[in-house]
């Protein structure tokens, strides 16, 4: 079980997940429970880390708060409001693992997608200054062939930005790229966040990303996916690297490893 989260104003959560369970039909009929009774509740402003064995529902969790996905049972809302409508009105950025730009679009056009899917003028200082922002300025006209895989990931984060979003969903958004180029994007997310200020929602596997970016950080069983552990992650912000290599980092990034094994290996 979660711990609790005490409201701390009176204004409605940025994000509440609560009592969501999600069950999947499979095509030989038989039904696939992916979420079990996950209750969530997620300030605004705030970054909150989602950490889970491969399959325990983290990114059913972050489909449903998207609406890609209908909740089985139990409700989502965003600031109080069907997540369905606000995807319609353009107010939730999603980047995923696979950045999904198009091939055939320079780098500004693809941050202008959006302007051109909600049918919105497109606003041509707000791309330019979130080039500057995610650290792509000289490379408007680019390819994303012509670009490494860490800078294909800097695009599909301006895009994700690029309409003022009230919610910023990250699934795994650099889970293909190497260990070097991992970090070196973990400190860009974070600068960028620190601009923004996106009431934040990330998926991930690794333990030492979700310490390093996040306020707190949720940990999920394995499936079918509960909430298991919840950390208030201590260490101030702006936060360097070195902080990954200092004495309560490791302590915390073994507590939340521990809180990943399965039950009966935490228990033997």
């Amino acid at each position: 079980m979660s711990a609790p989260h005490p409201q701390v104003s009176s204004t409605p959560w940025a994000i509440d997940i609560d009592h969501v369970g999600k069950v999947f039909t499979l095509d030989n009929g038989e039904s696939l429970v992916a979420v079990d009774t996950v209750d969530l509740k997620i300030e605004k402003g705030e970054f909150v880390a989602l950490l889970g064995p491969s399959g325990c529902g983290k990114s059913t969790i972050l489909r449903l708060v998207a609406a890609l996905e209908d909740p089985t049972t139990g409700r989502i809302a965003i600031e109080n409001r069907d997540p369905l409508s606000l995807s319609r009105q353009h107010r939730l950025g999603v980047a995923f693992q696979d950045h999904a730009l198009l091939p055939w679009l320079s780098v500004k056009n693809n941050i202008a997608l959006p302007y051109k899917v909600a049918g919105r003028p497109v606003d041509h200082e707000r791309i330019a200054d979130l080039l500057g922002l995610v650290g792509l300025k000289g490379f408007e006209n680019a390819r994303p062939s012509q670009l490494s895989g860490g800078m294909r990931q800097r695009v599909s984060i301006a895009r994700a930005l690029i309409l003022n979003p009230d919610v910023l969903l990250l699934d795994e958004p650099f889970g293909a790229l190497d260990a070097v180029t991992r970090r070196h994007m973990n400190v860009e997310l974070q600068r960028i966040w620190g601009e923004e200020r996106i009431t934040s929602l990330l998926v991930t596997h690794s333990v030492e990303e979700a310490l390093f970016l996040a306020d707190r950080v949720i940990v999920m069983s394995g499936r079918p996916g509960r909430v298991v552990k919840s950390i208030a992650v201590p260490f101030e912000r702006p936060r360097r690297p070195e902080v990954q290599r200092t004495a309560e980092f490791h302590s915390l990034a073994d507590e939340l490893t521990l809180a990943l094994e399965p039950e009966e290996a935490a228990a033997s």
